[in-house]
């Protein structure tokens, strides 16, 4: 868990501080990121839900979640808007982007823009988990939709797992594999359009 004391990381674990620069530059200085991802949630009184696919990320703000389990299921996100498609239901639900409409993807947001543990983070630890490094840590501003956050971190600075915990203890774990930085993305991708015959629910509307 989230350490009991606030000091910087930085400052009190060299070591850490290196790994943390090492992300912070491997992210920062991509301009796109294609990866296959996993994702769990599990939520309280709920048994865990699994699902997986092809996430693409393009600077500045850009996501899509191309999902093969569910098949069909997609999320775009175009910098300013994130739409939720629902196959089965044949619905889609427009809502703002993962940070301003508390979706739990909000951390995954980082590496759209500038990752900067110190600045967006609190209360940072690390423990080793096999020869990877595994870092937990806690939200700076209370406006964000998670009380805990970890990343599971290679030695060469590749986040390989993403553990976001909300304040109504509900988890989403994502993990990846094939991660692809500088992948040329057309622009088109993250343009949603609205299937045929589609309802759309719109946050707040």
């Amino acid at each position: 868990m989230i350490g009991l004391f606030g000091v910087s990381a930085f400052a009190a674990d060299p070591k850490l501080d290196a790994l943390l620069k090492n992300v912070e530059g491997r992210y920062n200085h991509a301009t796109s990121l294609q990866v296959l991802f996993r994702e769990e949630y599990t939520g309280v009184g709920h048994a865990r839900k699994t699902e997986s696919g092809l996430l693409l990320l393009r600077k500045p703000g850009r996501m899509r979640w191309e999902y093969s389990t569910p098949k069909g299921k997609l999320i775009v996100c175009d910098g300013k808007s994130m739409w939720m498609y629902q196959p089965d239901e044949n619905r889609v639900d427009k809502m703002a982007s993962p940070a301003e409409s508390g979706d739990m993807r909000a951390p995954l947001a980082f590496l759209l823009g500038k990752l900067h543990f110190e600045k967006e983070f609190s209360n940072i630890v690390s423990r080793p988990e096999g020869t990877d490094t595994r870092i937990t840590a806690g939200p700076k501003t209370e406006n964000l939709p998670y009380s805990a956050v970890e990343f599971l971190v290679t030695a060469e600075g590749r986040i390989r797992e993403v553990k976001a915990t909300g304040f109504d203890q509900a988890v989403y774990r994502f993990t990846f594999e094939q991660e692809k930085l500088d992948v040329p993305l057309d622009a088109k991708q993250f343009h949603f359009d609205v299937p045929k015959g589609a309802e759309v629910f719109e946050a707040g509307g």
